[in-house]
């Protein structure tokens, strides 16, 4: 199932663009007051200019920090934003069942942020708990560079069931110069120079009238990116051989299954690298969980993901934030989308223990030992051999005994990192300028935590 690319350059959503064609970016921020550094001895080391601006909400300080109409913040081990006295009551009608209802709600806005990078991209995630009768909408404005704002534009409706509403991104937002692209707000046209500057957040949460239930937010940050247009990158220096225990699934041998959730195979690449990554952190869903899955089906945990992954609205499992917002749903578990600039800067993950989903579009031709071209897929990097090659589990895989695969560092570098690619007519088209889910403890070690500041997220 393939999307039209928008006409600026836009990193390809996943999962339901996988569709195979068998014919044929700059580093993240670790600190965003630290300097930026030079090595002109050794270009292979050079720290090039930031290119990304990570920010989260994740503190009790953070949550008391926003205008609260309805909502206030909770402390604990893991401090968060729910419903207190509502704010008042409003009709939602849900496009994807035609079902209208009426909700309670509350809202949180957060303090304006100033971009260190002024972004041509940016992505929202959010981590929350959305017990039965209860959901939340997250939306962004931005400043522009100029001065000028955006609209409020919504970058999710969302909850972890199904069972209430359809958890859906919204299509035909625009206000002429930016778009929102499924899960991403896109500059139309960065040649133009014009970026955002800053931005606010806000929060809505939404319950049944009259109950108790509420809904409670963990975690909510923005990846805002500049990341430079090119069809190459530098090549990195390996510096890491280890491998992490993760475990293997193939979304090949779900081919056909499930077609209201875009029926398994090439369009399950990512809940089906999320599940390896939940499962490799010890998450696991219980069989009352499971019960619904047809019993023949071999994995049927690969089959749940892909169900509460799904965006009625793109028709497919691919949106970024609802991979990252199910890891997070998992006990004691986080997901975030960013960006990182490097093979090194994975090397430093993969040291700390933590695996990477990372998307790729590539020709056949351009990736030894894959035998099969996309425009768009997910892949889990699991880590480096001693000659520094890619070690993937690669769900495009016959069997999950194939998944674990050995790619050669500087091409999956190229295809990850670059932004612009020739597709298979030779047309020019976007590439994905290293986006990845990243997935960890609610209580990081000490070593997970350095490593994630080191790639510029917050825990």
């Amino acid at each position: 199932m393939r999307r039209a690319e928008p006409p600026s350059r836009r990193t390809v959503l996943a999962a339901a663009v996988a569709a195979a064609v068998t014919a044929g970016a700059g580093p993240a921020a670790a600190d965003p007051e630290a300097p930026v550094a030079t090595d002109t001895a050794d270009p292979a080391r050079a720290v090039p200019p930031r290119t990304v601006d990570n920010r989260a909400w994740v503190s009790y300080g953070d949550w008391s920090g926003g205008t609260a109409k309805g909502t206030r913040a909770v402390a604990g081990t893991r401090p968060g934003l729910v419903i207190a006295k509502p704010a008042g009551t409003a009709d939602y009608k849900d496009p994807h069942t035609g079902t209208t209802a009426a909700w309670e709600y509350g809202t949180w806005t957060s303090p304006v942020h100033r971009l260190a990078v002024p972004a041509t991209e940016a992505i929202v995630s959010w981590n929350a708990r959305t017990p039965a009768g209860t959901w939340i909408q997250a939306e962004i404005k931005g400043t522009y560079t100029d001065g000028t704002s955006t609209p409020w534009y919504v970058m999710a409706r969302w909850a972890s069931g199904d069972q209430d509403i359809r958890r859906t991104s919204v299509d035909d937002q625009s206000d002429g110069r930016s778009t929102v692209w499924t899960d991403t707000l896109s500059i139309d046209d960065t040649a133009t120079g014009l970026r955002l500057a800053s931005y606010r957040l806000r929060l809505t949460l939404h319950r049944k009238p009259g109950s108790k239930a509420t809904p409670t937010v963990w975690r909510l940050g923005v990846m805002g990116s500049d990341v430079p247009d090119r069809f190459t990158v530098p090549a990195s220096v390996p510096g890491l051989a280890k491998e992490l225990a993760v475990p293997r699934y193939s979304q090949e041998i779900h081919k056909g299954r499930y077609p209201e959730y875009d029926n398994g195979g090439e369009a399950w690449c990512s809940p089906t690298s999320s599940q390896m990554i939940i499962e490799y952190w010890g998450g696991r869903l219980t069989d009352g969980q499971l019960a619904w899955v047809d019993p023949s089906y071999s994995d049927p945990q690969v089959c749940h993901a892909a169900r509460f992954t799904y965006d009625y609205q793109y028709g497919g499992c691919g949106n970024w934030p609802f991979n990252a917002a199910y890891a997070a749903t998992f006990k004691d578990l986080q997901g975030v989308v960013t960006r990182l600039g490097s093979l090194t800067e994975l090397e430093t993950l993969i040291a700390a223990g933590i695996p990477a989903i990372t998307s790729q579009s590539f020709l056949k031709e351009e990736l030894t030992g894959a035998g099969y071209g996309t425009a768009g897929h997910l892949m889990t990097v699991v880590g480096f051999t001693a000659d520094g090659d890619v070690i993937a589990n690669d769900p495009f895989s016959a069997s999950n005994e194939a998944v674990r695969r050995v790619y050669r560092r500087r091409e999956w570098e190229n295809i990850w990192l670059r932004t612009k690619r020739y597709n298979a007519s030779g047309k020019v088209a976007s590439g994905t300028g290293g986006i990845c889910y990243l997935y960890f403890p609610a209580r990081p070690s000490a070593a997970q935590r350095k490593a994630l500041a080191a790639v510029g997220v917050r825990v």
